[in-house]
């Protein structure tokens, strides 16, 4: 396979560069996932669906089975700890509950699975010996039960961020503590209270803090170094910041990863989306029904929506684009319903073109109205064929629908009539149900992932009830 000439913006050099993986045979991506405290805001749904078309396209490129793909999951941190109070159920429950219900978001947006979704909790080990090897290094200390890591002993500490010493000081918001050496360093490890998680380490009882997990992460899956690194723009300082420094200075690498994205930040209706604003949208506010007056977007308008705008601009997210999207939907997949299409075609040069350039969407999009018209039904507005005549162009219908499904976009209708359940489907609907009562969350997560798998999708309503349909 020749390998293309894909060129993605660098965050950390601040320009556009070629993209040269290590090893063509294995390229390798970390983004950070969420934090499962409580559903996902459309800001996370963004740079869900931003990375999962980069995982598309490189999958594209250099073929599936030479993609390594991590995306974890943070199931340690304090705002689990309080909203687990909050509502009064063990920790394990909340995490595994609010990781069902991001699976159920994550594929109603038409995210494809990561390769790997590691769980910080099963990685301590790591990060016990990551803090070992810096402390060993003369890049981190302890002090009364924490480990911090010693920021003025990386010497180009802030060049991700391109922050100065000063600009550090005031991102971080730090934490005035006695037991720090300097003001901007910034915690590995802490004390765990006797009712909040913790790990017996070298330094007492604790737990990690949240940029040594990604490390420990990526570390354990992608290796020392690795390709890119991916998440929203709100990471780069200190989140993204830090983890640079305890990886390189674990491991003695001049670079992390050696490629940055960010996607840029979201607001909502032209404000920044907040609780105390009223305009906080959840994923699943948006294809449920309750928030929008019974209104459910499917998630190819959800994608549709994103994409439209490039990931690294800043991105006004409103009902009208929504609006807007739903309706180009419906015109593409009318303009393919009925026409054969091959499974196996490829996505047009266009497409390909754009998406190689930094995922230009944008264009990919303009590139799309073009294909979706000369399938069927505009072919005269393409310049195809003549007015009044409504031909197919099978190979246009492919190629238009092999490229929609480059940006994730299934284009495919709900059926009009479903099939009854069989007994063996009853029976593990019914199971499921059971499982959910008894907060049994991850054996619930695994029957509805084996009903999927046998073509049946499963909603989980507010109201408690449950439906299903057929794909």
């Amino acid at each position: 396979m020749t390998e293309p000439a894909l060129a993605f913006h660098n965050t950390l050099t601040r320009r556009k560069e070629p993209f040269v993986p290590a090893d063509p045979a294995n390229v390798r991506v970390y983004a950070c996932g969420p934090t499962v405290y409580d559903r996902l805001h459309i800001g996370n749904g963004r740079m869900l669906i931003v990375f999962d078309v980069l995982y598309r396209l490189l999958r594209q490129c250099y073929g599936e089975a030479h993609v390594t793909y991590v995306r974890n999951i943070t199931d340690v941190d304090d705002k689990i700890n309080a909203r687990a109070a909050e509502r009064g159920i063990p920790i394990r429950d909340l995490t595994d509950e609010m990781i069902a219900v991001f699976h159920e978001d994550a594929r109603a947006l038409g995210c494809l699975a990561p390769t790997i979704e590691p769980r910080a909790t099963d990685h301590i080990a790591a990060m016990i010996e990551m803090m070992e090897r810096l402390i060993g290094r003369g890049h981190a200390y302890a002090a009364q039960g924490h480990v911090l890591f010693d920021v003025p002993s990386m010497r180009d500490y802030g060049a991700l961020a391109n922050k100065s010493p000063d600009e550090q000081l005031a991102g971080a918001r730090v934490e005035v503590a006695p037991y720090k050496r300097s003001p901007t360093d910034f915690v590995l490890w802490k004390p765990s209270l006797r009712d909040e998680p913790g790990w017996q380490s070298p330094w007492g009882r604790g737990r990690p803090g949240w940029h040594l997990e990604c490390s420990a992460m990526s570390w354990k899956h992608l290796g020392e170094t690795f390709d890119i690194h991916g998440g929203g723009i709100d990471l780069v300082f200190p989140h993204h910041e830090n983890e640079v420094a305890q990886s390189r200075c674990c491991f003695g690498t001049p670079l992390m990863a050696r490629v940055w994205m960010h996607n840029g930040h979201l607001q909502v209706e032209g404000e920044k989306m907040s609780k105390s604003l009223g305009n906080f949208v959840t994923i699943r506010d948006l294809w449920d029904g309750e928030r929008f007056g019974g209104r459910r977007w499917s998630g190819d308008a959800l994608r549709l929506a994103m994409l439209r705008t490039h990931y690294r601009q800043p991105i006004d997210f409103t009902v009208r684009a929504l609006e807007e999207a739903e309706r180009l939907v419906s015109r593409w997949r009318s303009q393919i319903a009925g026409v054969p299409i091959d499974l196996n075609a490829a996505p047009s040069q266009g497409v390909m073109a754009a998406l190689a350039d930094d995922m230009n969407t944008p264009a990919v999009i303009t590139e799309l109205h073009t294909l979706f018209a000369s399938a069927r039904g505009g072919e005269a507005e393409a310049g195809i064929a003549a007015a009044g005549t409504d031909p197919q162009n099978p190979a246009h219908a492919s190629m238009a629908a092999a490229s929609a499904r480059l940006l994730g976009l299934s284009l495919t209708s709900p059926p009009k009539e479903q099939a009854a359940l069989r007994p063996v489907e009853e029976a593990m609907l019914a199971e499921r149900s059971a499982a959910r009562a008894a907060r049994k969350w991850t054996e619930s997560d695994r029957l509805r992932d084996a009903l999927a798998a046998a073509g049946i999708a499963v909603k989980d309503n507010k109201d408690g009830s449950v439906s299903w349909e057929r794909t």
